[in-house]
C-alpha cells in the first residue's frame, strides 16, 4: 500500500499496530502521553474525548502528518466497560456480559497537521456472548488474555470461543475499524493506492 502522507499512530496498542501492518499501511508509532479519562456516563463521549486527546497530544510534534488517535470501550446498558482493573473487576465484567449483547465503541480522531484540520468518527459493533459458566469465566481470566482489553476479552483470541454473533465491523472489536479509517483518510484528502 502507498499513501501520499506520513501516518502517525498515537497508540502503543499491539493490536492496532498489527492491523495497520496487515494491510501494508506505512506508519510510525508515537505514543501519546495524554491522561485518559476512565469514567464517564456516556461511552461514546468518553471514547471520543480520549481519541481527540491522544491525537492532539501527538499532533503538536509534527508539521506535515496525519495523526491518528483511537480509543475503544465496551458498553452494556450504557455502562462503560474499559480494561479490567484487577481480577475481581474482570470477573464482574464477564459475568455482566454473559448471555447478553453489548456494544464495542471505537472513536477515531485524525488530525491533519499541515492543513490544521481535525476529523472524528465513531464505530459501533454489537457483540453477543454465550452464557458462561463460573468455570469458563475462571478459565478465561486465568488465561490472562483479557487483562489489557476493553470489556475484558479478546475477540481475536480465546474469547472467540464464547462469541456467538457480531453485528458490524469485526476489526472495530479488535480495536481499529479499518474501513472507517480509510474513509476518514480519504475525506481528509489522502491518496491511497494498493500498488
Amino acid at each position: 500500500m502507498k499513501i501520499n502522507r506520513q501516518i502517525i499512530l498515537a497508540s502503543q496498542s499491539p493490536r492496532r499496530k498489527e492491523l495497520l501492518t496487515s494491510i501494508g499501511m506505512p506508519f510510525k508509532v508515537h505514543a501519546s502521553e495524554f491522561e485518559e479519562l476512565n469514567a464517564h456516563d456516556n461511552p461514546q463521549a468518553l471514547a471520543t474525548h480520549n481519541a481527540i486527546g491522544k491525537a492532539q497530544d501527538v499532533a503538536k510534534h509534527y508539521n506535515d502528518a496525519l495523526v491518528i488517535g483511537v480509543d475503544t470501550v465496551g458498553s452494556y446498558d450504557n455502562q462503560v466497560l474499559e480494561k479490567p482493573k484487577n481480577l475481581v473487576h474482570a470477573r464482574s465484567m464477564l459475568e455482566l456480559l454473559s448471555d447478553t449483547t453489548h456494544q464495542v465503541i471505537t472513536a477515531i480522531t485524525i488530525i491533519d497537521t499541515k492543513k490544521q484540520k481535525q476529523l472524528s468518527a465513531i464505530e459501533i459493533t454489537d457483540v453477543t456472548i454465550d452464557k458462561l459458566s463460573a468455570e469458563e469465566i475462571t478459565d478465561y481470566i486465568n488465561s490472562g488474555e483479557g487483562a489489557d482489553k476493553a470489556a475484558g476479552y479478546a475477540i481475536q483470541g480465546l474469547g472467540a470461543l464464547y462469541i456467538s454473533k457480531i453485528s458490524g465491523d469485526y476489526f472495530n472489536v479488535v480495536g481499529l475499524p479499518i474501513y472507517r479509517l480509510r474513509k476518514m483518510l480519504l475525506e481528509l484528502g489522502a491518496e491511497i493506492s494498493l500498488t
